[in-house]
Order: C-alpha cells, then structure tokens, then sequence
C-alpha cells in the first residue's frame, strides 16, 4: 500500500524491506513463519539489532499472549503484539528506545491476524498498522479490514505486514491469478486513497521477495 502522503506500506511474502518515513526513522517487516525455536528468536533479534530500524513489525509469531518475553532485543523495549492462544498467526510491532514513541490507542483482534496503533513519534502523529492476513480468503479479509479500521486510516498511516495477496500482475507468482475479490481489495485501496510504496519506487520488478 503506500508512504509518505497517503502512506501506507503492503509487504506480502517478504523476507526483510526497510521503508525510510523521514530522515532519521525506518520502518522493517519480517514474516518470521514461528519464533518458538530459541536459535531463530536469537537469529531474528541478531538481524534487528544488525538493521537497527527505529520500528520492527513481525509477522506469523506463533507465539501466545503470554510469550512477550520472547521477543525481547535489547534496545526495544516496546513491544505491542497480537496473538492467538492456540500459537497460530501473530503480529508484533517492537520500537526502538532511541525515538520518542507515545501510544494513544491499540487494536487488535483475538486471532493475531493485526494490530494497530496509533500514538506520535517525536511529537508527529502516526499509525501503523501491521497484518499477517490467512491464507484463505487473504483479499476478502484485507478489505473488509480496511473498512473496520476507515476512521483511523488518515494521511499519517503506514500499514505492513504479509497479506498474502498479488495486487498487481507484477506481484502474482505463476499460480497466482489476479480474480475479482482482488480487483474489488485494489479499488478499495484506491477509494481511501492508499499507494503501494514498493510497486511505486519499483514498478518493472518482478514479485516482492
């Protein structure tokens, strides 16, 4: 989906992106497919603290309400996350001790599936919202999201996440078709007036990987 403006980032099946909102902020997401091994909670927090993002949002945690500690990285002491209690899905959003971060309000729903939040960061209002979308159903899910979540989407929203869904043909792998349910998620996109950053900077590359 889209920065700066109306900004708002989608990142489905990526591995690591990093987005750069201002000068001195960045913004990484990381599907992490389960973080209940300690050697890749070590590997995951060894690539953070390597990256040094003012913000991190995780994908596919796998991990319970009560496993916050386990995303501890020294230096992000913030940690706001989604979950589900049978360790499916999960989202986490971790944000760095060197900026100035308020929360206001968080949303999130039951299953892990998103958060939300809305707060300032040095004083300038933000809100991000992170979504690890289900594999079934993924456009549906997103847009009818969008819909929920209307009224906190303004020009100060940076949305990431895995959604699970080729907005473009550029996107789509060789099994993937562009159907109706995507056609209606992208005009929904473009009715709140939401823009793909990474199709943008890079309209001729192939996938999102």
């Amino acid at each position: 989906m889209g920065r700066e403006t109306k900004e708002t980032e989608e990142n489905r099946k990526t591995r690591h992106k990093m987005v750069v909102v201002g000068p001195h902020i960045s913004i990484i997401t990381l599907h992490v497919n389960g973080l209940n091994s300690p050697i890749k909670r070590h590997r995951v927090a060894g690539w953070i603290k390597e990256q040094d993002p003012t913000i991190c949002c995780l994908q596919e945690t796998h991990l319970s309400p009560k496993d916050k500690h386990r995303l501890r990285v020294k230096g992000w002491r913030t940690i706001l996350q989604a979950n589900n209690e049978q360790k499916k899905a999960g989202v986490a959003i971790l944000i760095s001790d060197k900026v100035d971060f308020k929360a206001k309000q968080i949303k999130k729903d039951k299953e892990g599936q998103y958060i939300m939040i809305k707060g300032t960061l040095h004083q300038e209002d933000i809100t991000l919202i992170n979504i690890y979308a289900p594999n079934t159903g993924a456009p549906k899910f997103v847009k009818q999201l969008l819909i929920e979540l209307k009224e906190d989407i303004n020009n100060n929203t940076i949305i990431v996440g895995d959604l699970n869904t080729p907005l473009t043909p550029m996107d789509r792998t060789s099994r993937q078709k562009i159907n109706k349910e995507i056609i209606e998620l992208n005009e929904k996109l473009d009715q709140m007036d939401l823009i793909d950053i990474y199709r943008t900077l890079h309209p001729k590359t192939a996938g999102k990987k």
